[in-house]
Parts: C-alpha cells; structure tokens; sequence
C-alpha cells in the first residue's frame, strides 16, 4: 500500500522556513554590497567634483584637512606621505574610492574591491577620525568592519563574479 506513503524527502514541517531562512541567507550581503559600493561611488565623485577639496591650501581642501589632522592621527607619517602632494592623494583616494564603489556594486573583482574598501577606510581611520572620542563617534572604523564580510565572502550572487564563475564552470564541464 504505497498510496499512503509521502514521496517527498522533507522531514521538517518547517522546511518552507528552512527555504526562506536559506534564501535570506544567501541574499543576506547583497544590502551591505550596494550601500558601500553606493556610499563609495557617491563619496568619489563627490571629491572629484568638488574644486575646494582637490586643493593644497584652503577651506575644504585635502591639503588643509590633512595638516589639520596629523598631529592628533595614529600615523603621521601616513599624513606626511600625503602632504607631499595632497592634490595627488586627493585624486588617488576620489580615484580608489570609484573604483571601490563601482567593483562592488557590479560585482566584478569583489574581495580585491572589498579590500580596497576596507584599506581606504583603515587608511582613513588612522589618520582623519583617529582623534574621534569616544572612538565610535568616527565614521571610518565602521566602514572598515563592513568591509570585511566582502572580502571574506566576496560577492556569490547577482554579480559578475557569479556570472564569471558560472561560465568557467560551464566551460570546465563541457570540455571533459
């Protein structure tokens, strides 16, 4: 007498939650990807854009930002460094910061795009808000611990990394 037996394989009652759980699982860094990838592409353009940061001197410029803050940063070297050339270093973080932003959201390169991120906003930690008391008021310490669920994970779906992978798998399969 089969026509009483259950054929399907779900032990679980909850094995519709099980499926939601699993999905919102997968999903669960696509919100974290597009606000970085978007904060970063905004705050790129935003520098690039704005003719008083990418300065030496004056109100709003990367040139008096940094003298303002080497004295009280964790790493005044790093602030020297800049201050060589702070329209160079204004470019190159406006530069890095795009790159980031744009990485991230498409996907493409994600963890070496998620380490960019984080390395901007450790860079940034350490010498722009490393005077911020108590250490939570600075932005950037938050921004460096989202990075790193990027770089762990990378970007496994709605990207092109995915696509990418996909596509060698395929390739890889079909040439045995």
């Amino acid at each position: 007498m089969t026509h009483g037996m259950r054929t399907d394989t779900r032990t679980s009652p909850l094995g519709g939650d099980r499926d939601r759980r699993d999905t919102a699982t997968r999903y669960a860094l696509l919100p974290l990807r597009v606000f970085l990838g978007v904060t970063f592409l905004y705050a790129g353009l935003d520098k690039l854009t704005d003719s008083a940061f990418l300065a030496e001197a004056g109100a709003g410029s990367i040139g008096d930002m940094m003298r303002t803050v080497r004295d009280s940063s964790a790493l005044p070297a790093l602030v020297d460094l800049a201050l060589e050339n702070p329209v160079g270093f204004g470019y190159a973080i406006a530069l890095g910061e795009l790159a980031v932003g744009i990485g991230t959201l498409l996907g493409l390169f994600t963890r070496l795009a998620a380490l960019g991120g984080a390395l901007i906003s450790l860079s940034l930690w350490l010498t722009v808000s490393w005077a911020s008391d108590p250490y939570y008021y600075g932005n950037d310490l938050a921004y460096l611990m989202a990075w790193l669920p990027l770089v762990l994970a990378g970007a496994p779906l709605l990207s092109l990394d995915a696509a990418l992978r996909a596509r060698r798998r395929q390739r890889a399969g079909g040439h045995r």
